[in-house]
């Protein structure tokens, strides 16, 4: 251990996470009611021992803080009660702190000259140690120790992992209008927080409806969250979560909530003088940016960035004001989208831990099938932006085990298909979908999971497990274009029945197939001519897959009919007042039809998390930077206009940033971290301010970047 780190608080891996994102996901109320999670319910290990092997050169005394009862163990002789200072003696010990928490995750706290925690400790949630009639303990264990995770925010011993909050700050509203007996309070756009009331005083109730519209504020009978105060003088019930308070000058509410629009009533015995917010946000620091000369792409870019900014909170949820809750395929867009906003690490990391759980395995990732595969691809890419091999070794084996729930569930040709208990979604579709037998699209995804199974394998040093999921990829890749395949409508066909082709075609996975390079050349372009701009076959309305399938067309480099695309559809919801991005957009509805979904008048949300997808988009296809080798060791850079007149922007990396300029005659690149090429087309031989440019075919260059200079190349 370096001896000048600091100390922070460790526990069990993921323990903390799922027990926070267990908080963040029973905060959600549908008209005053609590609205828990459909599927299982995971929670912390509930006794955690951590140990640390020492050699302490002089004595020495540490501190210690602890979440939980416990007790110490200085080379195997328990030690009295439970000290706060411990003096450790010179020489090699071991030290082990066994702690029970059944509220909160066990954690530790431990700081002295040399002996610090961090993750170089171990933990266990069971030793596994036995004793003989003669009180001999058991000279071997099969104990399985996991190395300790902490993060570096929790400090000190009174940062109470237990006690994290997120950040918050006061906003006032933007217009108070007295309608209909009661106050209509806009604050002007999509937000998220609490509502605070100012002098408060009286008896009696105020009720306060909430909406991401006007209309849903609006109608009390059927918006989708509500809250209701009693007031009595200086006392105050939360009613909907039963907490009685005294106020003072200023009373926050004890459950936050999403809207844009509050409409309050009240008894006319009560009042108050104002009422404002506490907005609630993680605060981090944006660290990607795109501008371009079209102003609207521009607001399509800020949105994205507000979108994300307030579905990222403990972990990346779906949506601000209805679920709350994270789902598989939301946040792994949101991990995709924050690698080119944030790169914030540790909210991919907690959202995948959360995901995940603990063992057993008793059905899919949030109950979904494909979204069990999203978790696997989240975890591919989080690797590969990172480079950060700890993480793939902590999580390995809850990788192990939850494949093989999924290999314990395939058909006789090795193929996944809907089951008892599984829900098979793919995408909320405005047309009819067969969700039976065998599709192309669980089978693309599951292929892409067990190339991402024996990536891991190899980084966990598992050559057993590499080898098995190798195979098995090759067996199911091997498989996918003869079972589906259709070269009649030279694409590949929805679903398969009995082992026989099914005649629907549908947009999923061949898009798919198309960037995961599941393709020859000749197929990808019957797919963009057959699928993707063929008009008949059903039409994407989420921009949950709407992002995919812009994605595989930018894959075919055409980014030019990507950007119409995108400023029809997500221009579309800002030329409808939109401040976030929805859940679902139809251009063809109109009015209150935009707000409508699950069959309830305002079922939609309009922050939701999918939706924010032109940030990687623009990233990663037209600024053309994306990381080749883990952690951005190695990156590419393949700008492209897109029929835009100039773009500039910067992508983060783990450790640095790449930026770029472009208009029709200069490139401009600086990247501080890595080396990779620039690719690029001209007309003419290009000229740089540094490095040699090389011809790669007709018309196209590329230019080694390799230093932290900017580099400027003129082309035609």
């Amino acid at each position: 251990m370096n001896n000048n780190s600091a100390a922070i608080w460790i526990w069990y891996p993921g323990d903390y996470e799922i027990w926070l994102a267990n908080q963040m996901n029973n905060c959600r109320t549908e008209r005053g009611a609590f609205f828990p999670h459909f599927w299982k319910m995971d929670s912390h290990y509930v006794l955690v021992e951590f140990s640390k092997k020492i050699d302490v050169g002089e004595a020495e005394e540490i501190e210690i803080a602890v979440e939980g009862t416990f007790n110490i163990k200085l080379d195997g002789k328990l030690q009295f009660g439970m000290p706060k200072k411990f003096t450790l003696p010179t020489g090699k010990h071991s030290l082990n702190i066994k702690v029970w928490n059944q509220a909160a995750v066990p954690a530790i706290f431990v700081n002295g000259k040399t002996v610090k925690t961090d993750n170089s400790w171990k933990v266990t949630y069971e030793d596994k140690e036995w004793i003989d009639e003669s009180g001999k303990a058991s000279d071997t264990s099969a104990t399985i120790y996991m190395a300790a995770e902490g993060w570096t925010n929790f400090d000190a011993a009174d940062k109470l992992p237990s006690q994290y909050k997120l950040a918050t700050e006061e906003h006032k509203a933007v217009t108070v209008t007295d309608v209909q007996g009661g106050q209509l309070i806009d604050f002007g756009k999509e937000t998220f927080g609490f509502l605070r009331f100012h002098a408060l005083s009286g008896k009696g109730k105020i009720n306060m409806y909430y909406g991401e519209s006007k209309e849903e504020a609006m109608d009390t009978e059927f918006c989708e969250t509500l809250d209701q105060l009693s007031v009595d003088g200086n006392k105050v019930t939360d009613e909907a979560l039963a907490i009685t308070s005294s106020t003072e000058e200023i009373y926050t509410l004890a459950n936050s909530k999403a809207f844009r629009y509050v409409y309050v009533t009240k008894d006319a015995s009560v009042d108050f003088k104002e009422l404002n917010m506490l907005y609630e946000f993680k605060p981090e620091k944006q660290r990607g940016s795109f501008k371009c000369n079209d102003e609207e792409v521009n607001q399509i870019w800020n949105v994205g960035a507000y979108t994300m900014q307030l579905t990222t909170r403990e972990c990346f949820i779906d949506g601000i004001k209805r679920d709350r809750w994270i789902w598989s395929g939301d946040a792994y867009q949101s991990y995709l989208m924050n690698y080119y906003l944030n790169f914030d690490s540790q909210t991919v990391k907690n959202t995948s831990w959360a995901l995940r759980g603990k063992d057993p395995v008793t059905s899919h990732t949030n109950t979904i099938l494909d979204y069990t595969f999203f978790w696997f691809l989240g975890i591919y890419d989080y690797y590969l932006y990172t480079g950060d091999e700890h993480f793939i070794s902590q999580v390995y084996p809850r990788m192990q085990t939850l494949m093989d729930y999924v290999l314990g569930r395939t058909n006789k040709n090795g193929m996944v298909e809907g089951l008892t208990g599984d829900w098979v979604f793919v995408d909320w579709a405005d047309g009819f979908m067969d969700k039976h037998g065998e599709l192309s699209f669980e089978q693309v995804l599951f292929a892409k999971s067990l190339e991402t199974m024996a990536l891991c394998a190899k980084l966990a040093n598992n050559t057993a497990d590499q080898s098995k999921y190798e195979k098995l990829a090759a067996n199911l890749r091997a498989k996918l274009l003869p079972a589906f395949w259709n070269k009649t409508k030279k694409a590949l066909v929805h679903n398969r029945l009995n082992d026989v082709q099914q005649s629907q075609i549908t947009r999923y996975s061949n898009m798919f197939a198309v960037f995961f390079n599941y393709l020859s050349p000749e197929q990808k372009q019957e797919i963009k001519k057959s699928v993707l701009m063929n008009d008949s076959v059903m039409k994407i309305s989420t921009p949950y897959m709407r992002f995919y399938e812009l994605e595989a067309l930018c894959a075919m480099g055409e980014q030019k009919q990507v950007m119409k695309e995108m400023k029809d559809y997500w221009g579309g919801m800002i030329r409808e007042g939109a401040t976030s991005f929805w859940e679902k957009y139809n251009p063809t509805d109109k009015g209150a039809q935009h707000l409508a979904m699950y069959g309830r008048p305002y079922g939609k949300s309009l922050c939701h998390a999918w939706g924010a997808s032109p940030i990687y988009l623009l990233g990663k296809y037209y600024l053309g930077i994306q990381p080749i080798k883990a952690g951005y060791s190695e990156f590419a850079i393949a700008p492209n206009l897109g029929g835009l007149k100039w773009i500039e922007g910067t992508v983060p990396t783990p450790n640095g940033e790449i930026k770029l300029f472009m208009d029709t005659k200069t490139i401009k690149v600086t990247a501080t971290e890595g080396k990779g090429y620039l690719t690029f087309v001209s007309k003419s031989k290009p000229k740089a301010s540094k490095g040699t440019v090389e011809k790669i075919d007709a018309d196209k260059y590329r230019l080694l970047i390799d230093g932290k200079e900017e580099v400027e190349v003129n082309y035609k």
